[in-house]
């Protein structure tokens, strides 16, 4: 069993990855850390943890760890994820993983003179349904791909939520606009080589709230929306010659509704639903890295695939300040 140490005791860690770890066949928490001992031992009596620490440094120390989960404020993750790789420890980190693609060439080197695993959390690299998507559009199922479309919307005005304070790294682009990004990138093995996009930023909070993008990806375009203040909306198309797939919660699936997607022919008259019941991406992510970790052949989010997808949101940054196309 890998074990793992919990660095904070973030929501998203306590509601969702937590669990699933517990829940998996390969790996266990052993630990959790917090700046305040009362959280950590709290959070830990919860899930059945035997260690709590009150401090990072202290986990990392210690041997009843092998990996750490890192949920921190992005603007932490850069610098926690080299103290743990350089404590010896594998790093699964909540992405975005740093705030711009040239911070990941320190994590790059951090992982290569520790000789550990480091990967971004994009839990739906590894849920069945994005698999199933990646297939279909390998086999040809739709023909030549010509369009994805997307969305992903929230609302959220709390002053106090991370993500909407610039320090901790806040904003959309890196919240929720790395989804359609990483998505059309996994599904299809293309990379975008141009950017047009609009960006809106709140007057008082200073982070972006709205950003409608097109991206150039040679033998397709990829448009999408994303939104920190807009009713909530999740929804991926890939549209081809011969049909289109849309993926029905596409990112946050089973809390958004079922994991299914729709596969249509090009004339709309015959219709085919994938549905994937109870199949946990959470769980499937923790398992793979468990397996990567322990030096087993498994697919995971390199490094290097993080700093190209992480190309994309800077080139978006870009675009928004000028008229025209940006190059990735």
């Amino acid at each position: 069993m890998l074990r793992f140490g919990i660095i904070s005791t973030a929501k998203i860690g306590r509601e969702l990855v937590v669990p699933a770890i517990q829940d998996a066949e390969n790996c266990v928490v052993t630990a959790i850390a917090s700046r305040d001992l009362k959280k950590a031992r709290e959070m830990a009596d919860r899930f059945s943890v035997p260690h709590a620490f009150g401090s990072y440094e202290e986990m990392l120390a210690s041997d009843v760890i092998d990996a750490v989960y890192i949920p921190l404020p992005t603007s932490q993750h850069v610098e926690w994820t080299i103290k743990a790789a350089d404590a010896g420890k594998h790093v699964l980190c909540e992405k975005p993983i740093a705030l711009n693609a040239g911070e990941i060439d320190s994590l790059i080197a951090a992982r290569d003179r520790s000789k550990v695993l480091i990967t971004e959390a994009y839990m739906v690299t590894y849920a069945p349904v994005w698999r199933k998507v990646r297939s279909l559009i390998a086999d040809g199922a739709i023909g030549k791909l010509r369009h994805v479309q997307g969305a992903f919307t929230y609302f959220n005005r709390d002053p106090g939520n991370m993500r909407n304070i610039p320090e901790l790294g806040g904003g959309g682009l890196p919240d929720i606009g790395v989804y359609p990004t990483i998505s059309t990138r996994f599904s299809t093995g293309k990379e975008p080589l141009r950017i047009q996009a609009v960006t809106e930023r709140d007057p008082e909070f200073g982070t972006d709230i709205y950003s409608s993008v097109k991206a150039d990806f040679g033998d397709f375009e990829l448009s999408f929306y994303i939104s920190t203040q807009m009713a909530n909306r999740q929804v991926m198309v890939f549209h081809g010659t011969e049909g289109y797939i849309e993926v029905k919660s596409p990112f946050n699936a089973d809390r958004w509704g079922p994991e299914e997607l729709e596969f249509a022919n090009r004339s709309h008259n015959e219709s085919t639903i994938f549905r994937f019941q109870d199949s946990r991406q959470y769980k499937c992510e923790a398992e793979a890295f468990a397996r990567a970790a322990k030096g087993e052949k498994e697919e995971v989010v390199t490094l290097e695939s993080s700093k190209l997808n992480q190309k994309v949101i800077d080139a978006i940054y870009r675009a928004s300040e000028k008229d025209g196309w940006e190059p990735v």
